[in-house]
């Protein structure tokens, strides 16, 4: 990408959500899209494990991910999904969410790792939101299809009683 100010190409910061001008210095922020992906364009040594067309770095909530321009999907790290989760669901007013089993014809899918090549696990989400997702336990990645992640965020999630809670009644 050009800098919108003078021109100049524009660099990837590491690990921020933004591009900026080393000519004039200009930091640039793309708008999220629809999905709430911020996506940064800059074409990332991965491919998609389901388009094989280049990912892109992008960033969630200000975290970086690489996402698949063409399918929507997303590639993040188990500990940076995490953290995703929490800002995310802590900032969702209530759920609008309506329950759906999930496909499981998803449980047959195989694809392979976009970092090291190995097939990913393909198993049920342990959380709410009732997703399929693939996970790298080598590379500690995960790939999630289209709205997974809304879905997941979503979800009404099960609260249980803390020791505060329970020793009231």
């Amino acid at each position: 990408m050009n800098c919108p100010s003078c021109g100049a190409p524009m660099r990837l910061q590491a690990d921020k959500d933004y591009l900026v001008c080393d000519y004039c210095g200009t930091m640039h922020f793309p708008d999220p899209n629809a999905d709430g992906v911020r996506v940064l364009d800059v074409v990332a040594l991965e491919s998609c494990p389901v388009c094989k067309v280049p990912l892109v770095h992008a960033a969630v909530n200000g975290e970086r991910i690489l996402y698949c321009n063409r399918c929507r999907g997303i590639l993040v790290e188990m500990e940076v999904f995490v953290a995703i989760l929490d800002e995310l669901r802590s900032r969702q007013p209530g759920t609008e969410f309506s329950v759906r089993q999930p496909d499981w014809n998803d449980l047959k899918r195989h694809i392979n790792c976009p970092r090291c090549g190995a097939e990913m696990e393909t198993h049920p989400y342990g959380g709410p939101g009732n997703v399929i997702i693939d996970s790298c336990e080598h590379c500690s990645m995960n790939w999630l299809d289209y709205s997974e992640l809304q879905r997941i965020v979503r979800a009404p999630d099960r609260r249980y009683p803390t020791e505060e809670t329970s020793t009231e009644g």
